[in-house]
């Protein structure tokens, strides 16, 4: 497997420029950017890495091939023509999954169905098998169908990028943990001045914020569907973690973090005792509007409760506008909330100098952006 293939990255909507930049940083080019997708090229290795290290991605797959179908028999053909083998042993699994969108070949089930048959038909024929056992590694394929292109993949990933293994539990909706580093990548935060987040849940926006000023990888914790296909160099996982390790930045932190429920602060320290990162965070049981602090130039990055954390629409205003009255007593401060698209600003009690459109789920947000002044 030292070939270099498309590896495509999906994404949450309005996440893709993070992952884009987060590959670039691992020194890969030609990155093609989509809506809910990114894709480069590289090797397994850069697999490997790709899933160690992006952490604003959904999953890691490498791209077989993509094709004109219109009708069953394109499908067929176009599946069965693709390199299967170079990737899937005789003994694989290879289950598929996937979905239609504005094409002719409108039923998934159908679509899956001829698209088994196909990759079932081609690994038959090269291995020499007149029927497959699928009893070894599991090789999940995934398919699209957009306004009759197809296109197929292999998961590399297994369980999503976001699961990064230190939330075991979380509150009720809690935030992606991909939003959440995206807002800490949006965010001037400095290592040498605080980071507050009020309105904490289970931890994520703190845990996230020290991993990414520390440079800890967000899969250091996991294990990876790759890892278990025939034909991978181990070797490669290896020299993956201790690249991992070795970046590990030793640097002072200081991050605050509450909430008002001490349930809630008990999942989150929790949490934050499974990142290794107690000795950096220790979470309190705080109503958010009563937060101050007399440091200059801090940072709150925080998402306030809405929708099913927080249903009752006059009770959210409220929220809002408390929000925004404790953030006016913070000198110099700058505040990043993640907030339903909306009249957030109208409760908040001012308008944001900036604002980044992303889906929390299936809830249209913003980031909602407040500069404060320059340290």
């Amino acid at each position: 497997m030292d070939k270099e293939f498309d590896i495509v990255i999906t994404t949450l909507l309005g996440l893709e420029s993070f992952t884009a930049r987060e590959i670039k940083r691992l020194g890969y080019e030609d990155i093609k950017t989509e809506d809910g997708r990114v894709t480069f090229r590289g090797d397994m290795e850069a697999v490997a890495r790709a899933n160690m290290w992006v952490r604003t991605g959904e999953r890691v797959f490498i791209k077989l091939g993509e094709f004109y179908a219109d009708t069953y028999d394109a499908l067929f053909e176009g599946t069965k023509s693709l390199p299967w083998e170079s990737i899937i042993d005789k003994n694989g699994a290879f289950p598929v999954k996937g979905h239609t969108l504005k094409s002719k070949l409108y039923s998934e089930r159908d679509c899956q169905a001829i698209i088994k048959k196909a990759i079932a038909d081609r690994l038959s024929q090269k291995y020499g098998a007149v029927r497959l056992s699928e009893t070894g590694a599991l090789y999940k394929v995934s398919f699209s169908l957009m306004k009759d292109i197809a296109v197929l993949m292999i998961d590399t990933s297994g369980e999503p990028l976001h699961k990064r293994g230190y939330r075991p539990r979380a509150n009720l909706a809690p935030l992606r943990e991909t939003i959440a580093a995206a807002m800490v990548m949006l965010s001037y935060w400095k290592f040498e001045y605080p980071l507050c987040d009020p309105f904490c849940g289970s931890g994520t926006i703190p845990i996230e914020a020290a991993m990414f000023k520390k440079n800890m990888a967000p899969g250091m914790k996991r294990c990876f569907a790759y890892e278990a296909f025939e034909g991978f160099d181990k070797s490669v996982k290896e020299t993956v973690i201790e690249e991992a390790e070795d970046s590990i930045r030793d640097i002072p932190l200081v991050i605050l973090a509450s909430d008002i429920d001490s349930d809630t602060v008990m999942t989150a320290i929790e949490n934050i005792e499974n990142a290794g990162l107690g000795d950096i965070i220790s979470p309190v049981v705080k109503n958010a509007k009563n937060f101050r602090s007399d440091i200059r130039y801090g940072t709150i990055i925080t998402n306030p409760p809405y929708g099913e954390r927080l249903g009752d629409k006059a009770e959210c205003e409220a929220l809002y506008g408390e929000t925004g009255m404790m953030y006016s007593g913070l000198k110099d401060w700058s505040c990043y909330i993640l907030a339903p698209d909306g009249d957030f600003e109208k409760f908040f009690g001012r308008r944001a100098d900036k604002k980044r459109k992303v889906y929390n789920g299936m809830i249209k947000c913003n980031i909602y952006q407040y500069f404060g002044a320059k340290p």
